[in-house]
């Protein structure tokens, strides 16, 4: 059972609370739904359940567990956000595999299995070879419900995954969510501000402004509301203040053992054992890193413009170096040492050995300069490219139980694979085009650490 008990949730610079005195009651096996008008808070309530968002006070209960004493683990909970987060570039069958490894332990056998066991429950078994960039949006949504059900959760969260589909697909995702819901004693809350599917449904909740207006049997909704259809509730729901409806609905007499003051009694007879999940440990923090390193360099080369790039800069800067000495440095010429030399010759001859000296030394300078700005430039490329675009994931499957060393171990040793090459080709090829004298080693380290700095 989950239970919301007087939940509130303030942000700084925020002049109304975003959300205000949630209390709700969700048995076991059982199929939820959000509902209200946009900016009412829903989603930000699914993140306070799921943890992704603090609230201000107020007590979570799973399973009669204090969540604020203990965390949920993270097998335990499945988040599908509204917005895809798998690769595109990987198939259907990788995505699955790659975040099943990273969730939980287990022999390669086991992890095949369990990814064909849930392709099969949510529809993808014959999509399994297709790359998740041509999928549809319902299709999508399945691969992030599916990307869940590999660690097989017992609280499903599910963030508005029926919004933008056409009515058949909204259909088949909250009748696979419905199913879902009666597996293994499963809590399956779905935010929507849909009102098509109303009947599918086990409980609605309804909120106003951050407030609860209703949260009971979708067949009482429109009697209570004192509309003719569900389609009638947002209107209506704009006619009161968020705090009048919040009110009313905490002035309804409640069944017996639901009342908000019995709300803790009730937890506190639940066994802690019914419905209890098995343990699935996490991987290990090298085989998390290994699982994403692998992954990572799959989707690199999978990228034929990102790889592109890369030679086209491997390869490119270190070439516009080298337009400055194509020819090598010039040479400069020894001054005469001769006991026959006149004064005059000497000092003319020191003179332009000085010079010489100089303009080779600026040159080199210059040279050495451009190849850290050019490297630099390059390093920020790599960096920014691998933090940016990787972020919205990285969050997701952090909640999932990556652990951030992981991932910040595997981004590391990937970029220091571009680091290297970037660095060595820069030195190896300018050092011979232009002839620089002296130790390659000694050359190579300043431009690695270099491009290293900038990259981090």
């Amino acid at each position: 059972m989950l239970a919301l008990h007087s939940i509130c949730l303030e942000m700084e610079g925020v002049e109304n609370p975003l959300l205000s005195e949630i209390s709700a009651l969700f048995p076991t096996r059982h199929f939820g739904a959000i509902l209200g008008p946009s900016g009412c808070g829903k989603s930000t309530l699914l993140k306070v359940i799921a943890g992704i968002l603090p609230h201000t006070s107020g007590s979570i209960y799973w399973q009669g567990k204090n969540l604020e004493d203990e965390d949920l683990p993270a097998h335990q909970l499945g988040y599908v956000p509204q917005f895809s987060c798998t690769h595109p570039r990987l198939t259907v069958r990788e995505n699955l595999v790659y975040g099943a490894r990273l969730r939980q332990k287990g022999t390669r056998q086991q992890i095949e299995e369990r990814v064909d066991q849930v392709s099969e429950e949510t529809g993808l078994i014959d999509l399994q070879d297709r790359p998740a960039g041509v999928l549809s949006g319902g299709q999508l949504r399945r691969l992030g419900l599916a990307m869940e059900l590999t660690t097989r959760p017992s609280l499903l969260l599910a963030d508005e995954v029926t919004s933008g589909l056409d009515p058949k697909s909204e259909e088949e995702i909250i009748a696979l969510l419905a199913s879902l819901s009666q597996e293994q004693g499963r809590l399956v809350l779905l935010v929507t501000h849909s009102l098509r599917q109303i009947e599918a449904y086990d409980s609605v909740t309804v909120l106003s402004g951050g407030f609860l207006a209703y949260s009971a049997d979708p067949r009482d909704l429109t009697d209570y509301f004192q509309v003719k259809s569900p389609e009638l509730i947002y209107p209506a729901l704009a006619k009161q203040e968020p705090k009048e409806w919040a009110a009313d609905w905490s002035a309804v007499p409640k069944p017996e053992g639901l009342t908000q003051q019995n709300i803790l009694e009730e937890l506190k007879a639940i066994s802690l054992t019914e419905g209890q999940k098995e343990t699935l440990e996490l991987p290990s923090l090298l085989s998390q890193v290994g699982t994403w390193l692998r992954r990572r360099i799959q989707i690199f080369l999978r990228d034929p413009a990102q790889v592109f790039l890369q030679l086209a800069l491997l390869l490119v800067f270190p070439a516009v170096v080298t337009l400055f000495a194509y020819r090598g440095l010039p040479e400069v010429r020894n001054m005469a040492m001769s006991s026959d030399t006149g004064v005059v010759e000497q000092l003319r001859d020191s003179l332009a050995f000085t010079i010489q000296s100089s303009r080779v030394g600026t040159l080199v300078s210059g040279l050495a300069m451009f190849q850290v700005i050019l490297l630099a430039l390059m390093g920020s490329n790599s960096s920014a490219r691998e933090v940016v675009g990787d972020r919205p994931i990285l969050e997701k499957e952090k909640l999932a139980g990556l652990r951030p060393g992981a991932a910040l171990l595997g981004m590391s040793i990937f970029l220091s694979f571009l680091v290297f090459a970037q660095a060595s080709w820069m030195t190896l090829f300018v050092r011979a085009i232009c002839q620089f004298p002296g130790d390659v080693l000694g050359q190579w380290i300043p431009l690695f650490l270099v491009t290293g700095a900038v990259t981090s």
